[in-house]
């Protein structure tokens, strides 16, 4: 590919990506702020959020949690947040004794509590693991916090709160999501600092 071409693949791709982020603020604002308001909740009882997902969006899971147990804007005390996908030790050894597809269901049954919050990210909407752990989350009376693509796939009943990205596009799926991620932090942090 010529230097031209790869410029204008750019710029269509940053095209691509500001579209869908207009499209999905205007579309998916009152689920934003229902989403962050069952986070406002759990930290207001005492309780956490537990983040799960694969690849990018294993890295969304942990980037939620460090701007919750670290700091968006403000500095204020640290919100409980773990991502489920850090800690390789427990990741293996569940995945060698139980299948991968229960990696982040132990987890959940081990660390969730009811009025606790799931955050469960699949760009399919259909990730057995992340699937598996949002039904351990119903199970103890957690809420689950869904970010997706597509329609939301099977994971999409199993939402208390659906943040579904209209497209199929992984690349564009996950930059939206971390726009919704930061919105999500931001309003946290806001709210729970007045």
């Amino acid at each position: 590919m010529k230097i031209p071409e790869e410029k204008e693949r750019l710029r269509m791709s940053a095209s691509e990506s500001a579209e869908l982020l207009s499209k999905t603020a205007d579309r998916k604002a009152g689920d934003i702020l229902k989403a962050a308001a069952l986070v406002i909740s759990a930290v207001k009882r005492g309780g956490k959020v537990l983040a799960c997902g694969n690849g990018g969006s294993a890295a969304d899971a942990q980037h939620l949690a460090g701007e919750l147990v670290g700091r968006f804007f403000i500095d204020r005390a640290s919100y409980p947040c773990v991502a489920l996908c850090t800690d390789s030790s427990v990741t293996t050894s569940l995945a060698n004794d139980y299948g991968f597809e229960s990696v982040f269901e132990r987890q959940v049954e081990a660390l969730g509590r009811k009025g606790d919050v799931l955050v469960a990210i699949s760009t399919s909407g259909n990730s057995p693991n992340v699937l598996r752990a949002a039904a351990a989350a119903k199970r103890k009376g957690m809420k689950v916090i869904a970010l997706t693509g597509g329609k939301g796939g099977k994971l999409a009943p199993a939402a208390d709160v659906l943040l579904d990205v209209d497209s199929r596009v992984t690349p564009r799926i996950q930059e939206t999501h971390g726009f919704m991620i930061h919105a999500i932090c931001e309003i946290v942090e806001k709210r729970l600092s007045e």
